[in-house]
């Protein structure tokens, strides 16, 4: 799929520059064919005009300088003169050739292609004068014109093409890691789904056979019982998880005070820790205010929280603090005592169903709530990230104030 994403990207933009080189090159051959149409026509008005007016070397002009000659005419279409400061004019059988051509064309201004001479014709009481202008200069030049465009426009075709496929794998580049990142969450959210089912499918069965007793029956009741509430729990969490990638709740966006609330969130989370035996203590500056939505925020703080009693060090401390940063900015940090995560684990703790421990599936972890926490944080247009260092492990939150 991706790799015809990838073709299809690139002969798009192949028929788009195809089409903008060949608009672009037809327009200038126009634009200068038309230029020594009319630079033509011009000198030979000119000369037509003051046939005997003669140039000199370095003499300024607007008018280019063309080889030429002039034929004058009688009242019959009899050649009186002729003369001509490039042109050998003594055939006069070609004289009278070009002329019989000019004559019966009754256009005041032409060409003679097979002679590769372009007309104007000057009406007088006496007769008429006629100019004839080389075109080979004009030709030669449109033929260099289109040589060099067809040059230049291979150049840029194959450049453009180069570029096009470089730009097709950038461009398919976040599609493949949505694409895998997709493939991965199905297939790690079936093995998370498969253990518990398992469970409720050896239990149910279990419960169909007589030769137990009704105390067995009640503990495989009981098994598929909490099964089932892990399959919700974990359902709920994938949900969530979906409608934070979604954004779906930035409508619901308000001003609020950010220190209280991070200062309401420990409360629930202080039985917790006071019977686990470890120390829960916060230090927020106070009226820190920020746009956002509360309900997502305070879950954000039960994560990082539920994660510290979780993962902390028997008797160890938790400390959450809220500060100002910079104008427009502030840091949440919940910091626990806990064993060092190693550099490769803080790198991908965010991502879906990924357990640095995976004894921690047997607390009721799936990998899942730092996922959510950071989905949330990043549509609040902040930054979430973790530390290890000294024995003490960080949850950083940083988020724009107003």
């Amino acid at each position: 799929m991706l790799k015809k994403l990838r073709i299809k990207f690139v002969v798009i933009t192949m028929v788009i520059v195809s089409a903008m080189l060949c608009t672009i090159f037809g327009m200038l051959f126009h634009f200068t064919k038309t230029n020594l149409e009319n630079e033509s026509i011009a000198a030979m008005k000119s000369i037509a005009a003051n046939p005997m007016h003669m140039g000199r070397p370095g003499e300024p002009g607007s008018q280019i300088h063309l080889p030429y000659f002039t034929l004058e005419l009688g009242m019959h279409g009899e050649i009186l003169s002729k003369s001509s400061g490039y042109y050998d004019l003594s055939d006069e059988e070609f004289l009278e050739d070009v002329l019989e051509d000019v004559l019966e064309d009754n256009r005041q201004i032409g060409a003679l292609r097979e002679y590769n001479l372009r007309f104007c014709k000057a009406f007088s009481p006496f007769g008429q004068t006629v100019v004839f202008v080389d075109m080979s200069a004009e030709q030669a030049a449109l033929s260099s014109l289109v040589s060099i465009s067809a040059l230049v426009g291979l150049v840029s075709f194959v450049a453009f093409w180069g570029i096009s496929i470089l730009l097709a794998k950038w461009v398919v580049r976040p599609v493949d890691k949505a694409w895998k990142q997709q493939r991965q969450f199905v297939s790690d959210a079936s093995h998370e789904l498969k253990t518990p089912l398992t469970v409720i499918l050896s239990n149910a069965q279990l419960l169909q056979e007589e030769q137990f007793d009704e105390e067995n029956k009640k503990q495989y009741v009981s098994g598929i019982v909490t099964m089932a509430r892990q399959m919700r729990h974990l359902l709920e969490q994938m949900l969530e998880l979906a409608r934070s990638d979604n954004a779906q709740t930035t409508a619901a966006f308000a001003p609020l005070d950010f220190s209280l609330l991070a200062a309401d969130a420990m409360l629930p989370f202080e039985p917790v820790f006071f019977e686990k035996g470890m120390t829960l203590e916060g230090n927020f500056q106070p009226d820190i205010q920020i746009n956002g939505n509360e309900g997502q925020l305070k879950q954000v703080l039960d994560i990082l929280l539920d994660n510290a009693q979780k993962y902390a060090t028997a008797k160890g401390k938790t400390v959450v603090s809220l500060r100002r940063q910079g104008k427009n900015r502030c840091v949440l940090s919940v910091a626990n005592e806990g064993a060092p995560i190693p550099r490769e684990d803080l790198e991908n703790l965010f991502k879906r169903f990924y357990r640095a421990d995976q004894a921690r599936s047997e607390r009721g972890s799936f990998g899942l709530g730092l996922s959510i926490a950071e989905s949330i944080v990043t549509n609040h247009k902040g930054k979430i990230r973790a530390q290890s260092q000294d024995g003490i492990n960080t949850f950083f939150v940083e988020l724009p104030t107003i």
